[in-house]
């Protein structure tokens, strides 16, 4: 699968999604970048503005099997994990696996059970495994939670704590839809003339495991990395915050990061991938000082701020995007017959087959140089951009070969 093929796959998705969600793509690409990155979203918003619905027709599209669980206050860790019972004739002990044993589990207003049962997902997000009766049970896969809380009616509530926050790639809100859309959701609706829309699953589990496997081998340089860590550093060292963002942060960056490059179809992470993540992703991990909490401080606001004074790396990464853009197409002029030097061994008798290009980007490489053929050899190169590797063309026997580099040729002996 190419990258053309991974951006293909996803736009589909999104573009299914859509049939369902009116107006909100950019929560809606948040959310398979989620899932390509084999993470979790929290979605938190006021009632009615379709994140249930998010979360079931991601499964209907993704071809996932779904479960929702309906947090309330007396529901118990059991009842979301599953429980031993005494089954059949002999009495004999079954394990009886809850819901949460699906590819998709929507938790409804997560924040009105108690912590006991909040802390039955911690192992399951984590770990992806069920401990019940000391026996561990291994989750389905693909597996993802979908969280939804209500931020404004807190009466009955139990906040979630940082530890299980901090378990959710994505937390993001979806807000009200703008008056085009909202017409648009209406019209839809009466000529449906039913509430439920069945979406056409366009994936399936095997495909969006393959889609996982596809955005690990996204590459990201050193000093997209480095910016990474300068991004979550800078959080911890706010005067607004208390607690900045933990190395658990960092990765979910690097993983969401990915997921976005690949969406664009690119094979590499650019800083704007970055900065576009950023706050969905470390906003729900700081926690303020109480006085900025006091003066309406949020922490998007903190994340925003962060993102505008520490400087990306640019030009470096922009001498990595033209450096593989040519090798990819040195590999693609290869396959397609098109090379110079294949094209000149071809019409001359009495020599070898072409050779590949001399350089070969590894996706997921995390080295800034390409891999020569043959011994690396002096040359100058343009700032920001690794040397070139040249490969001379063959000669007719009996000719000496023309050099292309800055070495001596040595002279040859008499005869």
């Amino acid at each position: 699968m190419s990258h053309a093929d991974v951006q293909r796959a996803a736009t589909n998705f999104i573009n299914e999604l859509e049939r369902a969600i009116v107006g909100k793509r950019n929560v809606l690409e948040l959310v398979v970048i989620a899932v390509l990155a084999d993470g979790h979203v929290l979605l938190e918003d006021v009632p009615g503005v379709a994140k249930t619905a998010i979360a079931r027709a991601v499964a209907e599209a993704g071809g996932l099997q779904f479960a929702r669980v309906q947090f309330t206050p007396d529901l118990i860790p059991a009842d979301i994990t599953g429980a031993t019972i005494l089954a059949g004739a002999n009495a004999e002990p079954e394990f009886k696996p809850g819901p949460i044993f699906a590819n998709l589990v929507l938790g409804d207003e997560i924040n009105r059970a108690p912590p006991k049962t909040q802390s039955a997902l911690l192992e399951a997000m984590e770990e992806r495994q069920v401990t019940a009766d000391a026996v561990t049970w291994p989750l389905p896969k693909p597996f993802l939670v979908i969280g939804t809380q209500n931020p404004i009616e807190q009466e009955g509530t139990y906040p979630l704590p940082e530890a299980q926050l901090d378990r959710f790639l994505i937390r993001t809100d979806i807000g009200y839809p703008g008056r085009d859309f909202e017409v648009e959701l209406i019209m839809r609706r009466a000529v449906r003339k039913a509430d439920r829309l069945i979406l056409n699953p366009v994936l399936t589990a095997n495909d969006i495991l393959h889609l996982q496997r596809r955005v690990e081998e996204v590459h990201i340089s050193q000093p997209v990395v480095q910016y990474v860590v300068d991004l979550v550093e800078a959080t911890r060292n706010s005067p607004r915050t208390e607690a900045g963002a933990s190395p658990r942060g960092s990765l979910a960056l690097l993983k969401a990061s990915r997921a976005r490059a690949a969406i664009a179809g690119r094979s590499h992470v650019l800083p704007d991938d970055v900065k576009a993540v950023a706050v969905p992703c470390l906003a729900h991990r700081l926690i303020l000082q109480p006085d900025q909490w006091v003066r309406g401080v949020r922490t998007d606001q903190v994340v925003n701020e962060v993102v505008s004074q520490v400087a990306a790396p640019q030009s470096i990464d922009a001498g990595d995007q033209v450096h593989m853009d040519r090798v990819a197409n040195q590999n693609q002029a290869y396959h397609d017959g098109q090379n110079v030097q294949a094209t000149h061994q071809a019409t001359t008798p009495n020599q070898p087959a072409a050779m590949p290009p001399a350089e070969t980007f590894v996706p997921g490489s995390q080295s800034q140089e390409p891999r020569p053929a043959a011994a690396p050899q002096p040359q100058a190169a343009q700032p920001g951009l690794p040397p070139q590797h040249r490969q001379s063309p063959p000669q007719p026997s009996g000719q000496a070969q023309p050099s292309h580099d800055h070495r001596q040729t040595p002279p040859t002996p008499p005869q």
